[in-house]
């Protein structure tokens, strides 16, 4: 399977994953969900690996500019969903999938397990 990074191309911590995949020569393909947002399809495959509650980050700033039906909507798996599929920006990043393992977030001694 095709190893894939998703997040938005200027995010921090996605600009340092791309550079550390790069660094080591991992063949990737990126998708900026902003620009192509998820599947209900696909985020219900991340949810087999992740949960709800990894996987929609609450400390960003799209998550504080929800109302408060918005966030009370997001505490069931199917409102979570709808939310990522609506705002993709709320999903944390970056998401690589397609290696040994779904990983969120940047965190190198993880990368480094899964990749070498």
């Amino acid at each position: 399977m095709a190893i894939t990074l998703h997040g938005i191309p200027n995010c921090s911590t996605v600009k340092k994953a791309r550079a550390w995949l790069e660094a080591r020569g991992v063949d990737y393909s990126f998708r900026d969900y902003k620009k192509t947002p998820p599947t209900r399809t696909e985020i219900e495959g991340w949810l087999v690996h992740l949960t709800t509650e990894a996987l929609v980050n609450r400390k960003g700033t799209t998550w504080r500019q929800l109302d408060e039906a918005q966030r009370e909507a997001a505490a069931t798996r199917d409102g979570a969903i709808e939310l990522m599929i609506a705002k993709p920006s709320v999903i944390k990043r970056p998401l690589v999938e397609g290696a040994a393992e779904c990983l969120l977030g940047f965190d190198e001694a993880a990368y480094a397990r899964v990749f070498g």
